[in-house]
């Protein structure tokens, strides 16, 4: 792992192998696993309905977008938590923010499954 301060070159393998400990992280944090919940589901689906390829563009970029937002969101969380415990309006405005766009994609994401999928849904069951 670099510290600051250390001028050695991380290779490019241990850099993937430093993302891949982040993702992996990621399925400790509760938020993030609901979101890999939802990603199964729509994947499920998809397959169940054999959606077209433009209809997976669109699935998994909402998967994408969602679970990377919820990941940098909870990053924003741990750097303002550890920089300060007091309360400071500009540490509740970035966590807003952060929170506000997470919420904001997944909307976007919700309406897009709504697209795709409720018509598909309607067919199956008439």
């Amino acid at each position: 792992m670099a510290y600051p301060g250390d001028n050695r070159k991380i290779s490019f393998i241990r850099s993937v192998g430093f993302a891949l400990q982040g993702i992996l992280t990621s399925f400790r944090e509760r938020n993030i696993i609901i979101h890999y919940i939802a990603a199964v589901v729509a994947v499920v689906a998809g397959v169940f309905f054999s959606i077209s390829s433009i209809e997976w563009l669109f699935v998994i970029t909402s998967i994408a977008g969602v679970i990377v937002l919820e990941m940098v969101n909870t990053a924003i969380e741990k750097v303002v938590d550890l920089i300060t415990s007091d309360y400071h309006i500009l540490a509740e405005k970035a966590k807003d923010l952060a929170a506000g766009a997470v919420l904001i994609y997944a909307i976007y994401s919700m309406v897009v499954g709504v697209i795709i999928f409720l018509p598909k849904i309607y067919d199956f069951i008439s």
